[in-house]
């Protein structure tokens, strides 16, 4: 059994439990006499729609996978305007518009200006920029990512008082008792809970909201990361799980989540934290492991260990996926002989998926395991990870 270095580096950072937490003053603490007392009634919202299969295809875009800031730019944006002029007539906390958010925050300003930030700002406020209702669930979380990066631009408290109260009350309330259930007990939780967090630390200087999501998330990776595969489980469901081949089944989407909130985590981790080796090393261990199953037309199968079952690349984990490489190599943390070809390998692969439109395709429906989906297959949160990976591509390209 190889023993990995994010192993030897798991439970190195030491933190107070979550009950001795919970008395901590914040440091931001005026803000919390402008907390919506509101803030954990059910939001009235009627869910949207995510997503849908068209019968026929359209033509596609024929877009130029030169990595330079003229293609990639046009590339991202005839998605991004396709989905921006699909969203509905109501605001959506849900956690696949989350995925989508984040994406249109992560647009960068000489692509389109503030065009997408102006509407993150309205879908904010039609919100009253409230989480989801479900206290302890992450999918009802993952929205501040939006919100709080919102505030680093504006400011303006109200964007992130209700997030804060939120974060709280959860850090208060002591761990669930199943080892099988944990509050974080599904893989593509990482992506959408432990940012908020980490964006949440950066923005009060309260160290308590790192040390809640680091515990949180060694529960879920003691539980659910295979340190021989170097991927992560869907969930406990899944340990024994096997492809037709054989080999154990690791899902796409729940390993390109996990990635995408690794590095959404380290974005926020100050240069000298204690944390930032254990997630650093995580990184470039699943990084490893994705380079070496990246299918030739440069992207993933909905199941990574047995390529030969899925006939379509599946574009949400692969997008995350590409996010996190693209990133990793800008960072300097992943090399960048190695990963870069791989970076624009998979950039040019998810281009042959979007049509003349500006809809991408190969994006499986709301699932927890490999499913049925078409080429014409599009959905909210696979758009938002193209556009982290464009974010990222962009950033360094010519």
């Amino acid at each position: 059994m190889k023993i990995s270095t994010f192993s030897l580096l798991m439970g190195r950072a030491c933190g107070i439990s979550a009950l001795a937490v919970a008395g901590v003053v914040s440091l931001v603490a005026p803000l919390n006499a402008q907390v919506n007392t509101q803030v954990n009634a059910p939001l009235k919202v009627k869910l949207a729609p995510p997503g849908d299969t068209l019968p026929t295809a359209g033509p596609l875009a024929q877009l130029s996978p030169r990595i330079d800031k003229r293609d990639v730019a046009k590339a991202m944006k005839l998605v991004a305007d396709w989905q921006l002029s699909r969203l509905p007539a109501q605001a959506q906390y849900d956690w696949t518009w989350a995925a989508l958010y984040a994406g249109f925050m992560g647009v960068p300003h000489k692509v389109a200006g503030d065009k997408y930030q102006k509407a993150m700002v309205k879908i904010g406020d039609e919100l009253n920029w409230q989480p989801g209702p479900r206290v302890m669930h992450a999918d009802d979380q993952a929205i501040g990512q939006t919100y709080l990066e919102l505030y680093m631009i504006h400011k303006d408290p109200k964007m992130m008082a209700a997030m804060k109260a939120r974060l709280d009350e959860e850090i208060a309330t002591p761990d669930p008792t199943d080892p099988k259930r944990p509050l974080w007990w599904w893989c593509d939780a990482l992506f959408m809970a432990p940012p908020v967090y980490a964006d949440m630390a950066k923005i009060t200087g309260d160290t308590k909201y790192l040390t809640f999501m680091d515990h949180e998330w060694d529960i879920t990776t003691n539980l659910l990361y295979d340190r021989d595969k170097h991927l992560y489980f869907r969930d406990a469901s899944y340990l024994d799980k096997k492809e037709k081949n054989g080999e154990p089944l690791f899902w796409s989407r729940g390993n390109g989540w996990v990635m995408g909130g690794t590095v959404r985590v380290l974005k926020m981790l100050p240069a000298d934290s204690p944390l930032r080796p254990k997630y650093i090393a995580l990184l470039k261990e699943m990084a490893a492991e994705m380079l070496s199953i990246q299918g030739k037309d440069g992207l993933w199968r909905p199941g990574l260990l047995d390529a030969d079952s899925y006939p379509l690349p599946e574009i949400s984990g692969s997008a995350f996926i590409t996010y996190a490489l693209a990133w990793g190599v800008n960072e300097g943390i992943l090399d960048k002989a190695t990963y870069e070809p791989a970076v624009e390998k998979a950039w040019a692969g998810m281009l042959t998926h979007i049509y003349a439109d500006g809809r991408l395709g190969s994006i499986q429906p709301v699932g927890a395991a490999p499913g049925a989906f078409t080429e014409t297959t599009s959905y909210v949160y696979g758009v938002g990870a193209y556009l982290l990976a464009g974010s990222e591509i962009y950033r360094t390209a010519k």
